[in-house]
């Protein structure tokens, strides 16, 4: 009923988050890669704050996909109280405890496949800066 509300929560913060990340980052590290003495390649790290732009991306997309799988259900309503499941005091029972099983376990998959990403980039980066120190790097 509304446990699409607890990603969308937690996007709003990774929003926010990615944005306040941003403002205090640095310029992106920068290597230039000469190999075998012929052409020259620029490597950019990705900046932490654009990886928690994948993770508010991940969440605002999987927000959206669930509120319009509750509107097409009919359980979100265009009048007051929009939720099917804040008319009662059971029902609200009823979905806030679904929004504490089913919307923060929602919320934590995304946040562990982001970190999976995460892992998984950064392996990337380590694995070409290595590549590139073997064959000779100019910053």
């Amino acid at each position: 009923m509304g446990c699409f509300i607890v990603p969308a929560a937690e996007a709003v913060i990774t929003t926010i988050a990615a944005k306040a990340v941003k403002s205090k980052e640095r310029e992106p590290e920068t290597v230039k890669v000469n190999i075998e003495h012929k052409e020259m390649e620029t490597m950019v790290k990705i900046p932490f704050s654009k990886k928690v732009k994948w993770l508010s991306k991940l969440l605002w997309g999987g927000s959206a996909l669930l509120a319009f799988e509750h509107v097409w259900h009919g359980e979100v309503t265009p009048w007051f109280p929009f939720l099917t499941g804040a008319g009662s005091p059971a029902d609200a029972a009823e979905m806030l405890q679904e929004m504490a099983t089913t919307g923060v376990s929602m919320a934590g998959l995304v946040f562990v496949v982001w970190l999976g990403m995460v892992f998984a980039s950064s392996s990337i980066e380590k694995k070409a800066l290595k590549e590139a120190s073997v064959k000779g790097v100019k910053k």
